[in-house]
């Protein structure tokens, strides 16, 4: 009966919601006419790679054409898969729609997914197809000095249709993330389902060749977390009539101060929120990061945590943080857009693969606990700090009040900034 309900009431909203439908300009409270959610869970969905890291860790500075005494480890990875595990671990319980292959990597990434009791059903198992893998060699100070990655698998597999079959998924989640390995046509697809639910999307560029994906669905993102490479190449591919350029070899070595350096990103940030894009969210590894967004941009919290199946993690966690006071330096800028800036914390290096993964993913736990923008990528900057420190892409686990002692020195130290 109430799978028979659920099809009548998918059936309904096809004909009400238009494709055309946007984002309201308030900020992410979801359209009137979104679908009802509550024959499902309303859990946020991210769609992208699940990826084997194949990790080579010599003991001292590799040289070309011979072997260095050293490790290999295997370790989970993959933006999408990066992002809904730390989500997981921060209280949430995100839907993955990914794809991997019958082989020994796919099955040690669907092993321990299903350790974690996270649902399955979004991960595409398919013959014949070779689960996606990214090799990375690293130097003696940690940084990786090459990769090679194989993920023919999410661009050729992860289809329009297998996305479709999560329609409700996606209509009824609070926000819907993508990366830039997923085909033009089902990141397109992806997108434009969402906003026509009302749900904001959450754009991941991966890299400074695939950030230039964002072009065919800007009109459909709502937040974007590129670095300074992925930021200009972004500008770029939007706005081709002008030339975006930064010397980022330079800038390493002459170490810039962060105001000058966002002096030198300004031009591209603005033309990016000129695009309609409400929220930028640019890394600057052990500079921290700079937030952009346009001041019309909200939270409502009734939208999100209150109709999540959140565990008892999720709640402390917004409790804890929420209560954390910072400067209302939001009303300083006369501006149409805010910007300011969040250093790191410092942090033991471990390992700096897959802490912009998880920077995203604690900034969207906050968002679906019900926090702020400020509070929530102050989130996200204690779990990227986490992850740096941990030989996996991600944290083991995290403790609410090393969280919130955290978020609270993060908070202390943000500068706003002049657009």
């Amino acid at each position: 009966m109430e799978s028979s309900a659920k099809r009548r009431l998918e059936s309904i909203s096809r004909h009400l919601i238009q494709p055309s439908q946007r984002i309201l300009s308030s900020g992410f409270c979801p359209s009137p006419l979104s679908v009802d959610t509550g024959f499902w869970e309303r859990a946020p969905v991210v769609i992208g790679g699940m990826v084997l890291d194949i990790q080579a860790i010599p003991r001292e500075e590799p040289s070309p054409g011979t072997t260095t005494p050293g490790k290999v480890r295997y370790i989970n990875g993959g933006v999408a898969r990066n992002v809904a595990e730390c989500m997981s671990k921060l209280g949430t319980k995100p839907l993955i729609i990914s794809v991997i292959g019958a082989d020994m990597a796919g099955e040690q990434l669907m092993s321990y997914w299903k350790s974690t009791g996270l649902p399955t059903e979004g991960i595409l198992k398919l013959e014949g197809v070779a689960t996606p893998v990214v090799s990375v060699v690293f130097g003696s100070k940690g940084e990786s000095v090459a990769a090679v990655a194989s993920v023919d698998a999410v661009e050729s597999s992860l289809t329009p249709g297998w996305v479709e079959r999560f329609h409700q998924n996606i209509c009824g989640a609070p926000v819907v993330m993508v990366d830039a390995n997923l085909p033009f046509q089902t990141l397109e697809f992806a997108c434009r389902m969402a906003v026509g639910a009302g749900v904001p999307v959450w754009f991941e560029p991966v890299s400074v060749i695939k950030s230039s994906r964002i072009a065919p669905v800007a009109n459909f993102v709502t937040c974007t977390s590129p670095n300074e490479g992925e930021l200009i190449a972004m500008a770029n591919v939007l706005s081709p009539q002008t030339k975006f350029e930064i010397n980022l070899e330079e800038i390493k070595e002459k170490g810039l101060p962060v105001e000058d350096l966002f002096q030198m990103l300004k031009s591209a940030i603005i033309s990016l929120l000129d695009k309609g894009i409400k929220l930028l969210l640019i890394t600057l590894g052990s500079n921290g990061l700079f937030l952009c967004h346009s001041r019309n941009l909200n939270f409502c919290r009734e939208n999100y945590n209150s109709n999540l199946n959140a565990d008892r993690f999720l709640g402390q966690l917004y409790q804890a943080v929420n209560s954390i006071y910072y400067n209302g330096f939001f009303a300083r800028s006369s501006s149409e857009f805010c910007a300011f800036h969040f250093p790191a914390i410092p942090a033991e290096v471990v390992s700096v693969i897959g802490a912009g993964d998880c920077l995203v993913a604690g900034t969207l736990a906050g968002i679906c606990a019900g926090l702020d923008v400020v509070r929530s990528v102050a989130v996200g900057v204690v779990a990227a700090k986490a992850a740096v420190e941990s030989k996996n892409n991600v944290a083991d686990k995290f403790l609410v009040t090393n969280i919130r002692d955290e978020v609270k020195e993060v908070l202390s130290c943000v500068k706003p900034l002049l657009l």
